[in-house]
């Protein structure tokens, strides 16, 4: 538009100039005008961001090798893989939070026929959390929580076959499943307050959050808590029983996450959750994350897991069945690593 007005100034100067001089004159001058004209040049104000993203992988392997050892032993080979992605959107006093963890390993023995693997590790969880200030420097925020919980591949517990020489098939047919994909998976929908009193420290309290717990293989169903599908049907036919169950409760849920400097994190989350429908009993998730940054590429991490949920059988040293018992698993990890942080997506305001 301004070019435009300032080839119209030239050509009404030339006009002028035709009156009052040569034509060759004007020309000459509306010409210098055209070229003389430079455009104003505005500083575009840059959008602003409201996201913050990034994805970690991690990369594990752990050998070892016997040859003659007179302890004893087997040739193992450990190998872990992992992905930990963020999205998190922020913008005046709302917050959304993204956060997805996936973990697979799997372990390898020579006292097996190959290729006959166990599963290490195995885990799917998913956060997703809408915030809302309740003032611009409150502490409290209102919130709507979903989250979901499961893994990818079967996992077996091997009992050693009696025969000489056994078979992969001889294992195969004394392996015993205890977990497969979706079997189970917990997903819950939490509506509550929340409590920032630190920047390190978060505190959820959703006394009403809603979920199901989904067995899809039939064979777990009752290792799982799941009910029959009708009253008096045999209780030893796995086909009998439901494949979800639905709980409704309050769920408290508590985020610790301390970085000491640029080389080592701790985080810690712990779940507590009690159901309004059934049997009063609190179900416990607790997770915790140390990990010692070396070098940019190299970490060495001590990771815990720890759950109590009653509706879940648990086998006893003794080979008794019970459930209220307490599962732990822990894990120390030297592993490969390496975080992308794209640009985020910018918006407008």
């Amino acid at each position: 538009m301004k070019k435009i007005t300032a080839i119209l100034t030239a050509m009404v100067l030339a006009c002028t100039v035709w009156a009052q001089n040569n034509p060759m004159d004007a020309l000459k001058q509306a010409a210098e005008a055209i070229d003389s004209y430079k455009p104003e040049e505005q500083e575009s104000e840059p959008l602003p961001n409201y996201w913050k993203n990034s994805v970690q992988f991690n990369l594990g392997i752990n050998q070892v090798g016997l040859l003659n050892w007179a302890a004893g032993g087997y040739n193992t080979f450990t190998m872990s893989a992992g992905v930990d992605t963020q999205f998190n959107f922020e913008k005046d006093l709302q917050t959304w939070n993204n956060r997805l963890q996936m973990e697979f390993g799997f372990l390898y023995s020579s006292d097996r026929p190959w290729p006959l693997f166990q599963t290490s590790q195995d885990r799917i969880y998913l956060e997703s959390k809408w915030a809302y200030k309740t003032g611009p420097d409150s502490k409290w925020k209102y919130t709507a929580g979903l989250d979901f919980r499961s893994q990818f591949a079967p996992g077996y517990k091997y009992n050693t076959p009696t025969v000489e020489n056994p078979t992969i098939d001889d294992w195969k047919a004394l392996r015993e499943l205890k977990s497969a994909g979706f079997s189970p998976a917990y997903t819950n929908l939490a509506l509550g307050i929340e409590c920032v009193p630190a920047s390190w420290l978060t505190i959820n309290i959703a006394p009403l959050t809603g979920g199901f717990t989904f067995v899809s293989d039939p064979q777990l169903r009752k290792t799982y808590g799941m009910k029959l599908l009708a009253e008096g049907l045999d209780a030893d036919v796995h086909t009998n029983y439901r494949p979800f169950a639905f709980q409704f409760g309050a769920q408290m849920k508590t985020d610790v996450k301390l970085i000491v400097n640029d080389k080592f994190k701790f985080e810690s989350q712990l779940v507590l959750f009690t159901d309004y429908l059934h049997e009063p009993y609190i179900r416990v998730n607790w997770d915790n994350k140390i990990e010692w940054q070396l070098t940019r590429l190299f970490k060495i991490g001590l990771y815990t897991w720890l759950i109590y949920d009653p509706w879940i059988t648990i086998e006893n040293a003794d080979k008794t069945l019970s459930k209220r018992g307490v599962q732990f698993k822990e894990n120390i990890a030297l592993s490969f690593t390496y975080t992308l942080t794209p640009k985020g997506f910018r918006h407008r305001r």
